[in-house]
């Protein structure tokens, strides 16, 4: 393959495969962080999370499973490779949380409703990602490094798993397994939940689309004699990766977070002819444009400062057990719960006129 197409032209390509899915998922599954933190907080229903539960689980499993068989080292991930600051995870996560609830949306939601023709993501996602290149390599950027240096993590325990596997004197890879075992059982536990048999199906493909990254990303390491890193999904630095790319293509290269962005978008505008839901939308009050404006803007630097979004800290992070998956999901939680009940409840700023 290699001699065929460059390695960023085949990461994007395994990128495209699994943002497919989790686009299909987010029309056919209804797939969403945002939904499912709004159902459990306002509707009394955790069927969603539940679904998630089971997208991790699965997302253990397949990825402990590619550790124990010798086909991946997760150390080799910058979620393992760099040292985690609990600061940045709660920080970060706050911020994400907070502005996904004012977009109403995190990243690859905006990208799925999107692709199922919703133009008012199209000013979220375009400004998050100019808000994570703001902070990853723009003004901002100086401000965030001093703050919280990207460093190697020479010399700690790289994630969870190997911490407990020290402690318990286990395997790496049968603590990620025993711990994907107990996510997919606190799925299943809700009997209204295994009535759900779509959500279930789209969810084991979401954990399924993740192993896919981290498959498909060390075969091309390898092969490619480390010249592409390993990764799987997210949404943060690459949709800002995506907007780079449209704009000087000449001079920049494909990767694999470029063609997770454009999977999402294909897989969700398929979905949503598939569903019929397919429609165009636009903003028409400026109030609500205003705030998913600043709800964007607050993602793109989060997930930044965190390392990753709902689905970079939520799903891939949290698959090779990383430390800063737990903190930044609850820190995202909080912040999102927080913004619902300002929007709900109402907050003078929020009452003010566009």
């Amino acid at each position: 393959m290699l001699e065929l197409l460059e390695p960023g032209t085949l990461a994007a390509l395994i990128g495209l495969f699994g943002g497919l899915i989790l686009g299909l998922a987010a029309r056919l599954g209804r797939f969403c962080s945002m939904g499912a933190i709004e159902d459990a907080l306002y509707q009394g229903s955790n069927v969603r999370a539940r679904q998630w539960a089971l997208a991790l689980g699965v997302a253990l499993i397949g990825t402990f499973a590619l550790i124990g068989s010798g086909h991946f080292d997760p150390t080799g991930t910058v979620y393992l490779a760099l040292k985690w600051y609990p600061l940045a995870s709660i920080t970060g996560g706050l911020l994400f949380g907070y502005g996904m609830a004012l977009a109403g949306n995190c990243g690859f939601g905006a990208l799925a409703r999107l692709g199922g023709g919703d133009l008012r993501n199209f000013v979220i996602v375009l400004v998050m990602g100019l808000s994570t290149y703001v902070t990853l390599n723009g003004p901002l950027a100086a401000l965030r490094v001093a703050l919280f240096p990207t460093v190697p993590s020479e010399g700690a325990t790289p994630g969870l798993a190997h911490g407990l596997g020290e402690s318990l004197g286990l395997p790496v890879a049968a603590i990620g397994l025993l711990i994907g075992v107990a996510f997919i059982a606190l799925a299943l536990f809700s009997a209204e939940f295994r009535k759900k048999r779509a959500m279930m199906f789209w969810g084991v493909a979401v954990g399924l689309a993740i192993v896919s990254g981290w498959a498909g990303t060390a075969w091309l390491y390898e092969a490619s004699f480390e010249a592409e890193p390993l990764s799987s999904h997210t949404f943060a630095a690459p949709i800002g990766d995506t907007l780079f790319y449209l704009m000087t293509s000449s001079a920049s290269s494909l990767n694999f977070g470029v063609g997770s962005v454009v999977g999402v978008l294909a897989g969700a505008a398929i979905g949503s002819l598939i569903k019929g839901h397919f429609r165009w939308e636009a903003c028409e009050d400026a109030r609500e444009l205003k705030r998913q404006i600043i709800g964007a803007a607050l993602m793109g630097i989060g997930a930044v400062v965190a390392f990753g979004c709902t689905v970079g800290q939520g799903l891939s992070a949290f698959s090779v057990l990383a430390y800063s998956a737990p903190i930044t999901i609850a820190s995202i939680v909080a912040g999102a719960a927080f913004g619902l009940h300002q929007l709900i409840y109402g907050f003078s700023f929020m009452r003010a006129k566009g």
